[in-house]
């Protein structure tokens, strides 16, 4: 396999990564074309690159370490705009939150990690550690879950519950979403994308959003559909079959930037 296709075949994953990072697609897609750019301009990284998944994501990390973001913007307030941007992710995007989402929305190992962050692997276990220890204490909203197959619907239900939040509804469908929202308006969402009666968990979602700001975690078991860079995409995605320390991961990081719209970017 040429190292182009090697590279294609991991983007998707890359993008995902770096979206939950941002919380945003835009940035998190911005931070990756970033990435590709460094190595085409420096030989010696781009030929790391056939190693795989792990030097990819070292060399997004060293891009995103050092808050590195190519706007291609010529207006100077617009790059200090950026600029300024990068510094409040650098700085609400703690050490702790990288490890936990490498070693579970990834699915990288300790030692992995370590190389990805230029980390010894005992001090990726603590940030691990001080990572899930903070998910123990965040504050409890309200989660609305869109999902058609019953038997994962009751399994989000007891992993939502069991991390302190209260479920203000399940819906199978579009108009179900619909009516849940009718009554209360959640303050996160877990959406399939292809519901019972063939409606998109998309379309429900942008009902949502069409009347408040949400974060929103969409489930689906292709990805990659998702992680194109070249359309408003989701910003937090879940492969299904899923694990459950990858959803709680995910609804942290959701839960952490607050507020969002993630199929705006």
């Amino acid at each position: 396999m040429s190292l182009g296709d090697q590279v294609a075949t991991n983007l998707p994953y890359l993008r995902r990564y770096a979206r939950a990072l941002t919380g945003s697609q835009s940035t998190g897609d911005a931070f990756v074309r970033a990435t590709l750019e460094a190595a085409l301009a420096d030989d010696a990284l781009k030929q790391s690159l056939e190693g795989g998944r792990v030097p990819l994501y070292r060399a997004f990390n060293k891009v995103w370490s050092s808050a590195f973001l190519d706007v291609g913007a010529e207006d100077t307030a617009t790059e200090q705009h950026e600029a300024a941007a990068v510094e409040t992710l650098r700085a609400i995007t703690p050490l702790n939150r990288q490890a936990l989402l490498l070693t579970t929305l990834e699915d990288f190992n300790v030692e992995q990690t370590g190389e990805i962050m230029g980390l010894a692997p005992d001090a990726v276990q603590s940030l691990v550690q001080e990572a899930v220890d903070e998910i123990d204490r965040e504050k409890a909203t309200s989660v609305l879950i869109i999902e058609d197959e019953p038997l994962i619907s009751m399994q989000l239900e007891d992993l939502v519950t069991s991390l302190g939040h209260e479920i203000c509804g399940t819906a199978a469908t579009r108009t179900q979403a619909q009516e849940v929202v009718a009554e209360k308006t959640p303050g996160l969402v877990l959406a399939d994308i292809q519901l019972a009666d063939g409606s998109s968990g998309l379309d429900a979602v942008d009902d949502i959003l069409a009347i408040g700001s949400v974060p929103v975690i969409f489930i689906t078991a292709y990805p990659e559909r998702l992680l194109t860079g070249d359309r408003p995409e989701p910003t937090y995605l879940v492969t299904k079959p899923f694990q459950e320390k990858t959803v709680r991961t995910a609804i942290s990081q959701a839960l952490f930037f607050g507020s969002s719209a993630p199929i705006k970017g």
